[in-house]
């Protein structure tokens, strides 16, 4: 009994040394695929995996391999169609009712089996020019898909460096206010303090509380708004949903813009939207040429060999194996086409020129989009030296104001007011500067240079 109770003390010891050590397995491979999880990427980088990651570029990818088939398949046609058909069947007599319906009958013995093996072929020769002309529309599709592609691409990085840049600004923002949220506990305590002593007012004392609540408000509200904005960062770079990400912000601010609008509007004349739509017209004008053949005859080389039995080339059948073969060329024409037609062409040509006017209009959008980004960009380096001096200002006001606070000379409220001039001065130098480099971005996005 004694060696029984042993054995169950050593196999309990033994069971919980294994499972401790499977939980610290588990544990300690579960913290190294979290320390994996964690990555920190920079601008660039994010938009390289954006490129060759994202749904939307791939679904653009996808549509251009779809078009390079659509290409081979109407080049197709110019090849023949060949057929093989084979055919085994059991007739009946032939009856024949020679004095009315079911009467006299006479009977004609047939050959009951029939065999019947053949092959045809057909060729188009001449159709109007119609197979060249839907070769060249569909090799004209596949170019619009690779400009959609360059699009896709220019438009997913876009939303990157919106992301990206966005994030940084709150991340800014954040450092702000937890410098404030700093200085707020600092004056609480002061006008704890002068409480104490009798100096202020139990209103200043909760106002105090009351404008560090507000802060800590607005540090809780800007986090969560980060972690939105990574998300859908994320989301976008199409990582795994338990990856967490953090933004390299080194050199963010440091873009150099060549600042010519000249150059940029002759880009912005080059972007995918108008390439897409010269694309575009010369689709249509390939189409007024497809309607036009519908006034062509069309011409096909054909050929056919049978062999067949018996032979019911002659009645009766004899029961002899036979092939019957012919090779030769077959012409169509479609008469109604010569007034039919007409309106199809007419219908062709509306819509190019329909498509001519899309492209001009096309051209002009891109021309005013980019003055109107130039001109706020210029608008928004102005600005530096603004922001820079009120941030000086406001530095100089806080200074001012917080030396009369302290010698009870300046109330809570100033000292407030004073405060809240900081942050903004503060906020509004770096926010200008991020600005300005998203608004650079936007240019080279509205240029197709952006993913390039």
């Amino acid at each position: 009994m004694w060696s029984e109770r042993q054995e169950y003390s050593h196999s309990i010891k033994t069971y919980s040394l294994n499972t401790l050590t499977s939980i610290f397995f588990i544990v300690f491979a579960d913290s190294a695929l979290n320390a994996q999880e964690k990555q920190k990427i920079s601008l660039q980088k994010a938009l390289e995996i954006a490129k060759e990651n994202n749904l939307v570029v791939k679904k653009g990818l996808l549509l251009q391999l779809i078009t390079e088939e659509e290409i081979r398949e109407k080049e197709e046609l110019r090849l023949p169609e060949v057929d093989f058909h084979s055919l085994y069947s059991r007739i009946t007599n032939l009856t024949e009712f020679k004095g009315g319906f079911l009467k006299d009958k006479a009977v004609t013995r047939t050959i009951p089996e029939i065999y019947d093996i053949s092959s045809s072929l057909r060729m188009p020769v001449y159709s109007g020019n119609k197979i060249n002309n839907l070769v060249k529309k569909a090799k004209q599709e596949h170019e619009i898909s690779k400009i959609v592609l360059e699009k896709a691409e220019n438009d997913v990085q876009l939303q990157v460096v919106a992301s990206y840049l966005g994030i940084y600004k709150m991340m800014e923002l954040q450092k702000i206010i937890n410098e404030n949220i700093e200085e707020e506990r600092e004056r609480l305590k002061e006008v704890s303090s002068f409480k104490k002593h009798g100096t202020v007012t139990k209103d200043e004392v909760l106002r105090a509380e009351l404008q560090l609540s507000e802060r800590q408000l607005d540090s809780m509200n800007n986090e969560k708004n980060i972690d939105i904005v990574l998300h859908d960062l994320k989301t976008i770079l199409q990582f795994p949903e338990n990856t967490e990400i953090t933004i390299d912000t080194t050199d963010l601010l440091q873009e150099d813009a060549f600042l010519d609008l000249e150059y940029y509007h002759q880009l912005a004349l080059q972007n995918e939207d108008v390439r897409i739509a010269e694309q575009e017209v010369e689709i249509k004008k390939t189409e007024v040429q497809l309607a036009k053949a519908g006034f062509y005859p069309n011409i096909s080389f054909f050929g056919n060999y049978n062999l067949r039995y018996p032979n019911y080339m002659f009645f009766p059948p004899d029961p002899y194996l036979y092939s019957l073969g012919q090779v030769g060329f077959e012409a169509t024409f479609n008469i109604s086409g010569l007034y039919k037609n007409k309106s199809r062409v007419q219908l062709a040509k509306a819509k190019m020129e329909m498509q001519e006017n899309e492209r001009n209009r096309v051209k002009d959008e891109m021309s005013d989009r980019v003055f109107k980004q130039f001109t706020e960009y210029k608008e928004i380096t102005d600005k530096f030296k603004v922001t820079d001096k009120a941030v000086v200002l406001a530095t100089e006001n806080y200074r001012i104001v917080k030396l009369k606070y302290l010698n009870q000379l300046a109330l809570v409220t100033e000292m407030v007011d004073a405060d809240n001039a900081l942050i903004q001065a503060k906020f509004n130098q770096i926010a200008t500067r991020i600005d300005a480099v998203m608004k650079h971005y936007e240019l080279l996005h509205t240029t197709g240079q952006l993913a390039k």
